[in-house]
């Protein structure tokens, strides 16, 4: 009955679209299949697999957990996994486990002990993970922070402000992973690594693991008797099942706030850490030779060093330093190719900026339901050390040589959380003048490309009523020295500032969460008109009456902010809320903004089944809405999108959605031009999934989007496996194709006349590209990594044509296009000339916009972890980009270019010596 009623609905609402839609029903079958199956699955699961009364009592799962510790007095236990040491004897077992997936609420398939004791400066803990098959235990290696295989964690909530929390992982095969926990659990930051001991053995019972954790390494006010918050954590591999200690609800919407508690610590004293890493630096360069470029030799080396530095300046805040970091092992950034003049958000990777990243965290909106307002950020440390913003002037016969990078000469941060629930962070940072030499026939002169410059930023919350209450503001500067240089048209100074306030109530289910933020640049005459002018604003839009370029500005100033309500305890879960950026809010000197004049509204729900049903392990359903507008009033985007996905009993993964943008408006696709009506349109996607469990995964991703009118066109596969041979070993390949057309794509513009030309054309984009990964752990402390990028792209464009009326409702309306007698192409030149009424006289001009990119990029980084916290790096680092002429099938184009000896190789050996006090 179920599927009757269902197939009926889509049947009809398939022939209630218009027929140019339903001449598309190949395409648009695709989505609705998909939403179909995934509903099937639904309807007709049936009762729970595990009857609902093995659950455990409701005071049991209830009541918050408690453990006694005793201090040592005699020999400590010796670091071994064995447990055979005579201090283990002081405390007693603590277990009673709680199953948190699948089976909520249920006894573990498997018991976990722990005991936990203390000296004056070390934690330790010992855990018996029993395992009635103890040779099936799943010991994979990896990296640290790997996570893979059978492990066991604790959190430890040592400030006890219920938000943040201290985790440490140990893994069968003796893997270690550490992360910094805030927000409650929202956020996992696995990119700090303190100093901590931790060894695992086989058991007859299963497996056994010690730990040792350094009180340097935690955070906690200097009282006489403590009590932190505990959490513990096991996970079975084989089962894919997580249980806890003390049990919270996956539908909680809380973490740390409800951990258990330990007691006994007494008289411990606050360590003052003192860690001092000093590294040395070999590296080594080949690349293309060139005839007659002094430059271009073939070959470079070069010997540096650095040093990094931590000091605990009081019990609760710590003082990190570099000076002359280097980043040479970190991996390269994948290649993209964006035709819509966005800025492409990059992660950071290099340590010294991901360490405590948690802490400078201010990021605009943040919602649920997605955007690109999501990337808008007041800090964004890939600005800090990125490329030079200017270029010499270079004459005939001349070479020059040019900076890829910034030198940072030195970056602190000052960054803690006081007893009161004060957190801070502050952070300041100094890159050097950087310049370019140019050589004319053996003669030199340099040319300032990069001004001096330092980048401050500071962020302070305080918490109130347990942390149901948070109050803060973050405050940047950015400031460079641009007297005697040619770079004019950059910002003199650049200042962000924001406030934040969050409010959580009914057991912290529901939060409520303001921000505000404010702009203001300074600079020369050019410097502020080329922000007004930039793609970020676009002030010029001739159809923008509420915009005008101030062509006597020296500075510029705009405000921006979000409001939202949301609730996330419960099986039901929503975030509704609005968030706006002003015409002249400007962050991208240190933060990162993806548009300015828009007020964007969203809304999202779901619906989590966290408990098995049926066939199902979980699933989820989720809905969002989206509207936005300028500040001028004008309705730019409306759409919608619903998804589903599963997670079968064999924890296999299916999901999938439907999106529907009503409408679509552009201020930014004519590139300072009036605003364009896009047509609306669907997008389909889904993926699916084998589970983690097995050594052969495969996964497969596939996306559709269509225009109506017959227009836009947009598909992309993407298949991949990861292979797991054996436990140390991890393969994983990640191929792509995609497909991207529209009949509209910004050429050019020129001045015809009296009037502007908004050239465009059709645009054919084809992609193949591929993400290939080989790990290789041979211990925990030693690995082989391997990671390569091939990428191609081809951009071709047909039907030129200039627009006309860019609003028109109907697509042919929008554009006149070019007749055969109005345009020639010049192929010596590659330019496009256009007579548009045959006159000489009143000709223009512009250039064929077609192009292939080939890209390349590679990382082959050997790490040991010779003593805890000093490593040693051997990098060999391959990047290849070319762009060669004319057209030709993509991957043979790659292949081609791959192996045409063009490529540039870094090698590199770093070694570093961490001093601990």
């Amino acid at each position: 009955m179920h599927a009757r009623w269902l197939a009926n609905l889509l049947t009809m609402g398939i022939s209630a679209f218009p027929k140019r839609l339903r001449q598309q029903a190949f395409i648009m079958r695709t989505p609705f299949l998909i939403l179909w199956l995934l509903c099937q699955l639904s309807l007709f699961a049936q009762t729970p697999v595990q009857d609902s009364t093995k659950m455990l009592p409701a005071d049991i799962l209830e009541q918050q957990k408690v453990y006694h510790t005793q201090k040592i007095t005699g020999s400590t236990p010796v670091i071994d996994g064995r447990l055979d040491d005579a201090a283990w004897q002081k405390v007693p077992w603590s277990g009673d486990f709680i199953q948190r997936q699948p089976f909520e609420g249920q006894l573990p398939s498997k018991a976990t002990q722990f005991k936990i004791l203390y000296d004056d400066k070390f934690l330790y803990v010992a855990y018996v993970n029993h395992d009635p098959e103890p040779d099936k235990v799943v010991r994979r290696m990896s990296r640290r922070d790997g996570f893979d295989g059978d492990w066991v964690e604790i959190n430890i909530d040592s400030y006890l402000d219920k938000r943040t929390a201290f985790s440490f992982t140990i893994s069968a095969s003796g893997v270690k992973g550490d992360e910094l926990i805030s927000n409650n659990g929202d956020n996992w930051d696995a990119s700090w690594n303190p100093i901590w001991y931790a060894k695992t053995s086989p058991d007859p019972r299963g497996w056994t693991a010690e730990i040792k954790i350094p009180f340097s390494q935690l955070r906690f006010a200097d009282q006489q008797e403590m009590v932190w918050g505990i959490q513990f954590t096991r996970f079975d591999f084989r089962k894919n099942e997580r249980s806890v200690w003390n049990f919270i609800p996956q539908n909680a919407g809380v973490w740390v706030s409800k951990f258990g508690e330990l007691r006994g610590l007494s008289g411990i004293r606050p360590q003052k850490q003192i860690e001092l890493q000093p590294y040395l630096l070999a590296q080594a360069e080949t690349f293309e030779r060139e005839d007659g470029n002094p430059f271009a030799t073939g070959f470079d080396q070069k010997l540096s060093g650095g040093l990094d530095g931590k000091v605990a300046v009081t019990s609760d805040l710590i003082l990190d330093f570099t000076i002359n970091p280097d980043f040479g092992q970190v991996e390269a950034d994948p290649s993209v190719v964006n035709l819509d003049g966005y800025q492409v958000f990059f992660s950071e990777r290099r340590p010294f900026f991901i360490e405590s990243r948690n802490i400078f965290n201010y990021r605009l909106t943040g919602s649920d339901a997605g955007g690109s307002f999501d990337q808008d950020l007041l800090f964004y440390s890939r600005r800090i050390g990125g490329a030079p913003h200017g270029y010499p002037s270079v004459g005939d016969n001349e070479h020059v040589d040019i900076p890829l990078s910034t030198s940072i000469l030195g970056a602190a941060k000052f960054s803690g959380k006081t007893r009161k629930g004060l957190s801070i962070g502050i952070m300041e940072a100094v890159t050097a003048r950087e310049s370019a030499e140019i050589d004319h026939f053996g003669e030199r002169r340099q040319e300032v490309v990069e001004p001096m410059s330092s980048y401050f930023v500071g962020r302070v919350q305080q918490d109130f009523d347990g942390g149901n209450t948070i109050i803060g503001g973050m405050f940047t500067a950015t400031n460079r020295q641009l007297n005697g240089t040619e770079l004019d048209f950059m910002t003199r100074s650049a200042y962000t500032g924001g406030l934040d306030f969050t409010h959580r109530w009914n057991n912290q289910r529901w939060v409520f969460n303001a921000k505000g933020v404010f702009s203001q640049i300074h600079g020369s005459r050019q410097a502020i008109q080329n922000v007004q002018r930039s793609f970020e604003h676009y002030f010029q839009r001739p159809d923008a009456q509420h915009l005008e370029v101030d062509t006597a500005a020296t500075s510029l100033g705009g405000h921006g902010g979000t409001v939202t309500v949301a609730k996330y305890g419960g099986n039901w879960k929503f975030q509704t809320g609005g968030t706006w950026r002003s015409p002249g809010l400007e962050l991208n000197d240190l933060g990162f903004l993806s548009g300015a004049d828009e007020i964007n509204y969203f809304l999202w729900t779901g619906y989590r089944v966290v408990k098995p049903v049926g066939i199902f392990r979980r699933m989820s359903f989720n809905y969002n809405h989206w509207s936005r507008w300028d500040f001028g009033g004008r309705n730019l985007y409306q759409g919608l999108n619903a998804n589903m996905h599963y997670v079968f009993m064999n924890n296999w993964q299916l999901g999938g959605g439907l999106t529907y943008n009503h409408l679509d408006i552009s201020n930014k696709a004519l590139r300072g031009g009036p605003a364009l009506r896009r047509p609306s349109g669907f997008g389909s996607w889904a993926y699916f999934g084998t589970g983690e469990q097995q050594k052969l995964q495969f996964y497969f991703n596939v996306n559709q989007n269509w225009g109506q009118e017959q227009t836009i066109r947009y598909e992309r596969f993407s298949p991949g496996f990861v292979y797991q041979p054996f436990d140390a070993l991890n393969l994983s390949f990640f191929p792509a194709w995609s497909r991207f057309q529209r009949p509209i794509q910004y050429v050019d513009q020129v001045q015809y006349k009296e009037t502007t030309r908004y050239i465009t054309g059709a645009v054919d984009q084809q992609t193949i590209s591929a993400s290939i990964r080989v790990n290789y752990a041979i211990t925990p402390d030693l690995s082989l990594q391997y990671y390569g990028q091939p990428f191609v792209t081809q951009v071709t464009y047909t039907d030129f044509k200039y627009i006309t009326d860019p609003l028109a409702r109907r697509h042919e309306d929008r554009f006149q296009a070019y007749g055969e007698q109005q345009l020639q192409h010049d192929a010596e030149k590659d330019i496009f000339t256009v007579r548009e009424d045959g006159s000489e006289k009143e000709k223009y001009e512009f250039r064929n916009p077609d192009f292939r990119q080939v890209d390349f990029r590679s990382n082959l980084v050997l790490r040991w972890e010779y003593i805890p916290g000093s490593e040693l790096y051997l990098v060999w680092s391959q990047g290849n980009t070319s762009f060669p002429d004319g057209k030709g099938r993509l991957l043979e184009t790659l292949v081609d270019e791959l192996f045409s000896g063009t490529a540039h190789n870094i090698f590199l050996l770093k070694c570093t010596y961490r001093f601990i006090k």
